[in-house]
């Protein structure tokens, strides 16, 4: 798959001058509630509406969607506000009932996008289609993953292709509930620029005190659009409710938001900008410079080790460096999970030296 700037196309036909923003509740609950929650988001800037049909639990127990039957509710949503509908589809069997209800916009969700075999199943069930397809980035780290997803679709001659940027699952414990790693995304925009990105808040968040600040984090990294879950009633919601603002809320977000121009070409802005990327240029030849002296370092240790017999980990010097750095950076306004990825690097590249030395 090649980039190509048609792959903006049916992003620019929506014809905005802010945004995309789809948004609605985590699951569709009640015909009600659907047409409730889609009435107060019809004349605001949402473009699509989202409700959750099927919803896949990480354990059995819990709501796990109202099935077909919310498919209806979402016709007569469309019917009444004129809002395209989406909603998350996860197997060929979701992909045909959703396409029998001529929803506009279907995305793979993570745990899907997860699993080269059901995607490809999706890809098959909606060959050719002319709707709208949206790939959440899998639960892991791995963009190659998230890529052959969209590549799965792309063999599929679906052409209105995009991105969902909903973050990762991690075993540690951090403000986020799934991890943003936006560095993943930002390659992947450096691979595919014209392939429509979109950010997930709520899920990167779980909480919906932080959905302001992590959307406008990726506005400011060029963001497409955003996929905020949207509820009358948050609190009370059958599912995610702690991550859904209310319709108003939505709106006061999508006011206070800043949208960034893609450049500034007075001659100024230029000037500025090529000197302080000198300077990057320049700091960023002495960092490869420290890193490359510190992994002699590190070669030396190996060797140390190897004619004491003794083994390459070393848990308490390697706690003791991660708990002195994490309070060095923060005096240098270098946050804490910077910090661990960094030096969880560097750790890493470090074994690395010192196990070539052993087996040498």
């Amino acid at each position: 798959m090649e980039n190509k700037k048609e792959m903006r196309k049916w992003l620019e036909d929506f014809n905005l001058n802010h945004p995309l923003v789809i948004a609605g509740p985590c699951s569709a609950e009640t015909e009600d509630q659907v047409l409730k929650i889609a009435r107060e988001l019809k004349d605001s800037k949402v473009s699509v509406f989202r409700a959750g049909i099927w919803k896949p639990r990480t354990r059995p127990g819990g709501f796990e969607g109202v099935g077909e039957i919310g498919l209806k509710w979402l016709q007569k949503a469309k019917a009444e506000t004129g809002l395209l509908m989406g909603t998350e589809v996860a197997t060929a069997a979701h992909c045909k009932l959703a396409l029998e209800h001529d929803i506009d916009v279907l995305w793979v969700g993570a745990r899907t996008t997860a699993n080269p075999f059901a995607v490809q199943e999706i890809a098959d069930t909606l060959k050719g289609t002319d709707k709208i397809v949206l790939v959440k980035n899998p639960v892991n780290p791995d963009l190659a993953l998230w890529l052959g997803g969209v590549e799965r679709l792309h063999m599929a001659g679906i052409e209105k292709l995009g991105v969902i940027h909903r973050g990762f699952s991690t075993y540690e414990k951090t403000k986020y509930r799934n991890i943003p790693e936006w560095q993943i995304a930002i390659e992947l925009q450096n691979k595919f620029p014209d392939l429509p990105l979109i950010i997930d808040p709520s899920h990167i968040t779980g909480d919906r005190k932080m959905i302001f600040e992590v959307t406008q984090e990726a506005l400011d990294l060029n963001y497409d659009g955003m996929i905020i879950e949207t509820h009358y009633d948050p609190d009370n919601a059958w599912s995610d409710a702690a991550q859904q603002v209310t319709p108003d809320a939505l709106k006061q977000i999508i006011k206070d938001l800043t949208i960034r121009k893609t450049d500034d070409t007075t001659d100024e802005y230029s000037q500025k900008m090529t000197k302080l990327r000198a300077n990057i240029d320049v700091l960023d030849a002495n960092l490869l410079e420290l890193l490359g002296k510190r992994m002699k370092v590190a070669d030396e240790i190996g060797q140390v080790k190897k004619e004491a017999n003794v083994a390459i980990l070393q848990n308490n010097r390697w706690n003791e460096i991660l708990g002195k750095m994490i309070l060095e950076g923060e005096k240098k306004g270098l946050t804490e999970e910077f910090v661990l990825r960094m030096f969880k690097a560097i750790h890493q590249e470090s074994i690395g030296h010192q196990e070539k030395v052993f087996n040498a």
